[in-house]
């Protein structure tokens, strides 16, 4: 049993725990703020003649001007930029690394509704920043801010990027037989509404796909790795496929359905993945890192096959964080972020994750739901809080007085939660327990008792 309140180890004014977010057109995505956000990363870098910066973005109506404001400060401060278009945020990772760029940026809020949008920004190596590189970039930005004038350049696009890192998708499951199946897709109106197609078919594929005509408004709109259900129902009603894949808007999370119409997430993925690089010899250290939100049913399932899971904090870069101390070639997160450390990725990749699972389910000759059929899932829950404020939660004495008796009742028999959102201004309440009763009841008397004290 785990009781915890989580926040990003260190304090940042601008970063969360994805790159910097909001409201297209207000603090901090505003027209000044993002110019000046182009400057201090180029500040940052450096004013080496060949530095040079690759951007991408997703499907948003915001996504444009962001990235040619963006670009506009890095000129300023002597950094040139080369366009991607759209493209995955993995996609601008991989870029990064093998084509030799200073940094990648992807102008992207994710999961989030359109209105909303977003600044990633990856190292030379193709890993997000440190938490000290993204605090050092902020004193930069918060220096300049009322010094810069904003203009916008477009940045020239290329697409030999877009086809290389297609390419490169491509080349994972050259060696797989992969004709044999049927695939639905929904792309969510998102980054890869183009690509997917274009990968898909490329392996050989037969797919069918849902949400791939984005208008600059529909990203994520009742689609995708948001709602997974929507895949696993049309699999149910329409019949004859082998499984469903929803991807995020950004492109680096995969959520599955099996042919059943049943939701398989990224516990079931770790599991799946697993297994089969063991089987390989190919799991280095017989590890998996997850994080505290997965399931106690998959640290159950590895351990019956002799693979050790450790938890890290939720996020994506902190499961890549135990990743890298612990020598694990892979990790990710129920949400359906997959990190594979095995080849050029160096994050989530929805696209490489979707193309690992169905290359499995190929090879194997088996079902989807039959390769996962022994992880035996505990009753779960989330609950979200919307708050007015993060508060460390040891220092609200009800709201700790309720985790602490909820954790004195569940005991050995399950695993509480509470943490705050890295994106959002959501408090997340996870519990899971022996019986469906009393998970309920434990998850609703801690979401009330932070809705009393911090609700918005």
């Amino acid at each position: 049993m785990t009781s915890q309140s989580q926040q990003p180890p260190k304090t940042r004014q601008l970063f969360g725990t994805d790159g910097i977010r909001g409201v297209a057109g207000e603090f901090p995505l505003d027209v000044a703020t993002v110019f000046t956000i182009g400057h201090a990363l180029g500040a940052h870098l450096g004013t080496n003649r060949d530095q040079r910066v690759v951007i991408g973005m997703d499907t948003r109506e915001s996504s444009p001007w962001i990235a040619g404001t963006l670009a506009a400060g890095l000129a300023t401060a002597g950094v040139q930029s080369a366009s991607a278009g759209v493209i995955t945020t993995p996609g601008v990772a991989y870029l990064t690394r093998t084509k030799g760029f200073a940094a990648g940026v992807v102008i992207s809020a994710s999961h989030n509704p359109w209105q909303d949008n977003g600044i990633k920004v990856f190292g030379a190596d193709g890993f997000k920043l440190s938490d000290d590189t993204e605090h050092a970039i902020e004193q930069e930005i918060f220096t300049h801010l009322e010094k810069e004038k904003a203009t916008q350049s477009a940045p020239p696009e290329f697409q030999a990027l877009h086809q290389s890192y297609a390419g490169w998708l491509a080349e994972q499951v050259k060696s797989t037989d992969l004709s044999r199946l049927r695939v639905l897709a929904d792309c969510a109106n998102g980054a890869t509404s183009a690509l997917a197609p274009e990968v898909m078919h490329a392996c050989g594929l037969r797919v069918e796909f849902m949400n791939v005509n984005p208008d600059g408004r529909n990203i994520n709109d009742h689609c995708g790795a948001l709602h997974p259900e929507i895949v696993a129902g049309e699999v149910r009603k329409r019949g004859g496929f082998d499984l469903g894949v929803s991807f995020d808007g950004d492109g680096d999370r995969a959520l599955f359905s099996d042919a059943a119409g049943n939701v398989v997430n990224g516990d079931a993925v770790l599991l799946l993945t697993a297994r089969d690089l063991q089987r390989r010899g190919l799991l280095r250290n017989d590890t998996v890192v997850a994080t505290t939100m997965s399931n106690m049913g998959l640290e159950a399932a590895l351990r019956a096959s002799g693979i050790k899971m450790l938890r890290s904090a939720v996020g994506d870069r902190y499961v890549l964080e135990e990743m890298r101390r612990s020598g694990a070639i892979l990790g990710g997160e129920q949400s359906g972020h997959i990190i594979f450390l095995d080849g050029e990725s160096t994050t989530g990749d929805g696209l490489l994750t979707a193309l690992r699972v169905i290359e499995i389910v190929a090879a194997s000759g088996k079902s989807l739901a039959d390769l996962v059929a022994d992880l035996h899932v505990f009753p779960q829950t989330i609950k979200n809080v919307r708050v007015r404020e993060k508060k460390p939660l040891e220092q609200v004495p009800d709201v700790k007085s309720a985790i602490d008796d909820a954790t004195r009742e569940i005991g050995q028999d399950g695993r509480i939660v509470v943490r705050y959102s890295g994106t959002e201004p959501l408090a997340r309440v996870m519990v899971e327990a022996a019986t469906e009763e009393q998970m309920h009841r434990i998850a609703n008397r801690i979401a009330d008792s932070i809705q009393r004290a911090l609700g918005a």
